[in-house]
């Protein structure tokens, strides 16, 4: 009895209505999970992959696809079905060259021509740059020095000795690619390679030019003016367009991508928009109200403190915190907790009036002793109604 096959569905891992590119991505990863190239001698990968393969062969094919949603896989089975393909084994006959182009060029490092020899943007190049928690708030700016390539002028970028040019690659003869035959599960598939002696692009450097050795580039140390805006945090980056790596066959430059390091503040701390403090405040201050002066990064600014404040109270000042990135009108606020400070080498006439305060305030500084002497005279009271009733 043969063996019962799955649902092609199932197989590709997708749900029954998945469009083309759903079921390629599906496929894609099949196919290099468990390609025979990847997997010599597992014969049980080879036979995910043959029957992945099969599943994306019809699910691709629209009409395939409506034939096998109809009639299921009776629509391939046998020289009466529908499709007329008599199973797996006779799928030889297909173009899978077309088929698993794109899958196969990826696991054999082809790539096509044009994206080689056509304009290519250059790479992005990243570095750092250390500055104060103020000017994150404020925005700065900041000058750097880094080493950029440039074209180079003796030979204008092509890398060639004045006076000669590139050559014909021999190769492949010009065309980037080499073509090349590999025997696999489908029969004989012709793959494409990018040429590994001229990299795809056709050509080949024969007379190097003596100032850039054939790079077409010469590499110098130069200073950017960077514009940190206001309102930067820790990790983010500037975008510098076009001081990147060169590009290449007339692409246009990468970028240069700054990335800040803010210096860590004795005073502020930082949360999105909003900056956070502590101030001392005295315990006359906390106890009776008053003025006191608190830091914020705009200098020190008055706030009255209400009379019976405690220590850790919160208070907020509006818009002290940090401006937004997109609109440096728009600020944060800054919270800052307030510490009542003990007071300490107090002289004697301080000593003495602070006992007169805590005396109109409650005796603190007597409490256990009057606490003892009460709890004595409830002790006394207590044997004495004892004895009275012996």
């Amino acid at each position: 009895m043969a063996e019962q096959k799955r649902d092609y569905y199932e197989v590709l891992g997708v749900d029954k209505g998945a469009d083309e590119e759903t079921l390629k991505k599906a496929y894609r990863k099949l196919a290099k999970k468990y390609h025979p190239d990847a997997n010599p001698g597992d014969k049980t990968a080879e036979a995910k992959f043959k029957e992945a393969s099969e599943a994306y062969a019809i699910l691709s094919d629209p009409d395939k696809r409506r034939q096998y949603d109809q009639f299921g896989h009776a629509a391939f089975d046998g020289p009466g079905g529908t499709g007329g393909y008599g199973g797996f084994g006779d799928f030889s006959s297909m173009d899978f060259t077309d088929m698993f182009g794109d899958i196969f060029g990826d696991l054999f490092g082809g790539r096509s021509r044009a994206n080689r020899t056509g304009p290519r943007k250059g790479a992005n190049l990243r570095t750092a740059v250390r500055i104060t928690f103020e000017e994150a708030v404020f925005g700065c700016e900041k000058e750097i020095e880094l080493t950029l390539k440039d074209e180079c002028p003796k030979c204008k970028g092509t890398g060639c000795k004045p006076g000669t040019s590139k050559v014909s690659c021999t190769k492949c003869g010009g065309k980037g690619q080499i073509v090349f035959t590999q025997q696999s599960l489908f029969g004989t598939v012709q793959n494409v390679q990018t040429c590994p002696d001229c990299h795809g692009t056709g050509q080949m450097i024969k007379d190097k030019c003596p100032d850039c050795y054939g790079t077409g580039y010469i590499a110098s140390k130069k200073k950017i003016q960077v514009s940190i805006p206001a309102g930067i945090d820790n990790g983010q980056a500037v975008r510098i367009r076009d001081k990147g790596e060169p590009g290449s066959n007339g692409g246009p430059r990468g970028d240069l991508l700054v990335e800040v390091d803010v210096s860590r503040h004795p005073i502020f701390q930082r949360r999105d928009m909003d900056i956070y403090s502590t101030a001392p405040i005295s315990y006359a201050q906390a106890a009776l109200g008053g003025d006191v002066m608190i830091d914020t990064v705009d200098g020190k600014v008055v706030y009255s403190v209400k009379p019976g404040t405690q220590t850790d109270t919160r208070v907020r000042l509006k818009g002290k915190g940090v401006p937004s990135l997109r609109n440096a009108n728009t600020r944060g606020d800054q919270y800052v907790t307030l510490i009542v400070q003990v007071p300490t080498g107090l002289n004697n006439q301080a000593k003495e009036l602070l006992k007169q305060f805590d005396s109109a305030t409650g005796d603190s500084l007597n409490y256990v002793a009057r606490h003892e002497k009460d709890a004595a005279k409830e002790n006394a009271k207590g044997k004495k109604k004892k004895g009275m009733f012996k």
